[in-house]
């Protein structure tokens, strides 16, 4: 598999513009894992903004919290890694701003039902 992604990469390298060549061969660039786990990561992101049409009732307070705790984690990583990593910086920060939305949401709920 590795072979046939380097082969995919070689052929692309001739297509890619002068002016975007350093993002294409930076270290956390398109060639590498740590451009391409980032991108997927933004699925949770989606699926987070996909919620917010869920009922607060039927929200869990478990994976909202571990969204926010891990989101803000892995943001703090991704400024002190080498090389600076801004992709994972934007998908953690987004995947912690969804969970803590979430989070507030649920106890705004909780407080209502206090009322």
């Amino acid at each position: 598999m590795a072979a046939a992604y380097r082969a995919v990469i070689k052929y692309a390298d001739r297509f890619v513009p002068a002016r975007l060549q350093p993002v294409w061969n930076h270290p956390a660039g398109p060639k590498t894992i740590f451009f391409w786990a980032p991108s997927m990561k933004w699925c949770l992101v989606i699926a987070g903004i996909g919620d917010l049409s869920r009922p607060a009732e039927k929200l869990s307070t478990f994976q909202s919290s571990a969204l926010a705790c891990t989101g803000l984690i892995w943001s703090r990583y991704s400024v002190v890694i080498i090389p600076k990593n801004y992709n994972l910086l934007a998908v953690n920060f987004f995947v912690a701003l969804t969970g803590m939305y979430q989070l507030g949401r649920i106890y705004n709920y909780q407080q209502s039902l206090k009322k």
